[in-house]
């Protein structure tokens, strides 16, 4: 109070810095308002309709932090999932069930941050919207609200999840709908099992995701269901499909991004790997290589060269380093610092004389 008392009597200037001091946010966003999207740049609900009703295919990955969010923005993806597959390719659980809302909430932050095209659309995780569609809309606003999201996307078609879907798009937010096999529910479908093998189930994946139109879904994933139910669910309905392990068919397509790029390369991740998941690259094979070389460079002492040692202290001061050092009676530490500064001088960009750790006196 007495910081505005004061304040009074400064100038217009003086005024507005102070003002300035009581927030940490930029003083852009203060004075501005939020950076508008563009519309010719961000996917959004009517460039998917345009590109469904073209029979233009949709394509969407995974991503969970903003590394991937940057690649997947820079290969122009139209949808970004932030999945809640995070818990088995992240953290390393054997299905989706422990990742809670906070850490989806981090993954989806973190996503939004690095992909500035694609739509936006974040899991609802295990646990956050089955009790009713209050708890359900809750956390829909949350994942938008506090993780960035353009959208949600939430398992099963249950009449609860219909239900909750519906209130979910009635509170204004985008509702992505998922049927087939939901990881989710493995303990009530006995595992990881493929969905529409018969008669019965097939009918309900197809009346499942009609019902989760209904509901006001813009969007259905099928999830390893044959290729036929894809294409038959696809054709009784008005908004776009994308499959992951069901076919052709669909309007569009998904993939888990460790999955696609073959980032995993371990007997963990192995038995995990869906059938259906192509890989378009061994990345963690590459990674791998790479770990080893740098942990062989750093035990040779070949790394750093004098290339990746760009920092500099001149001469004169170097000498005068040396000196305090000794004035300090840091005979030994004065000694190595010369003696870096010589072997920093002399050495050859390709092979620098080096020494190896353990010929180092530390003092």
């Amino acid at each position: 109070m007495a910081s505005l008392l004061r304040a009074r009597n400064t100038s217009p200037g003086s005024m507005a810095r102070l003002l300035r001091c009581f927030s940490n946010v930029p003083e852009n966003t203060v004075y501005s308002g939020p950076t508008a999207q563009n519309p010719n740049k961000r996917v959004t609900l009517r460039h998917l309709t345009e590109k469904y009703r073209s029979f233009q295919p949709i394509t969407m990955v995974t991503a969970y932090d903003y590394p991937a969010a940057v690649h997947l923005d820079t290969a122009a993806v139209d949808i970004c999932l932030v999945g809640d597959s995070a818990a088995m390719v992240v953290h390393g659980h054997d299905t989706t069930l422990p990742i809670t809302l906070d850490e989806m909430l981090v993954h989806c932050r973190a996503v939004a941050r690095g992909a500035k095209t694609p739509l936006l659309v974040g899991d609802l995780p295990f646990g956050t919207y089955e009790s009713d569609s209050n708890q359900a809309v809750d956390t829909a606003v949350r994942i938008l609200k506090e993780g960035g999201m353009d959208a949600v996307k939430l398992e099963g078609g249950s009449p609860s999840r219909i239900v909750a879907a519906k209130a979910i798009v009635e509170a204004g937010v985008a509702v992505m709908g998922h049927v087939g096999l939901t990881p989710q529910a493995i303990s009530v479908l006995g595992g990881f099992r493929p969905q529409g093998k018969n008669v019965a189930s097939a009918v309900k994946v197809v009346e499942t995701a009609l019902a989760l139109q209904e509901a006001g879904c813009f969007s259905v994933v099928l999830e390893c269901v044959p290729a036929p139910v894809a294409a038959a669910a696809t054709a009784a309905l008005q908004i776009p499909t994308i499959g992951i392990g069901a076919g052709p068919f669909c309007s569009g397509q998904v993939l888990v991004y460790h999955d696609l790029l073959g980032m995993l390369q371990h007997p963990h991740h192995a038995k995990v790997t869906p059938k259906f998941c192509k890989q378009y690259a061994r990345v963690g094979d590459v990674i791998n290589k790479a770990l080893l070389e740098y942990k062989e460079d750093v035990v040779n002492g070949s790394f750093p060269d004098a290339h990746h040692s760009p920092y500099k202290i001149s001469k004169t001061d170097a000498d005068v380093f040396s000196n305090e050092l000794q004035r300090l009676g840091l005979d030994k530490a004065a000694s190595a610092a010369s003696e870096a500064v010589y072997k920093m001088d002399t050495a050859k960009s390709t092979k620098p004389p080096y020494a190896s750790r353990n010929e180092c006196d530390h003092g």
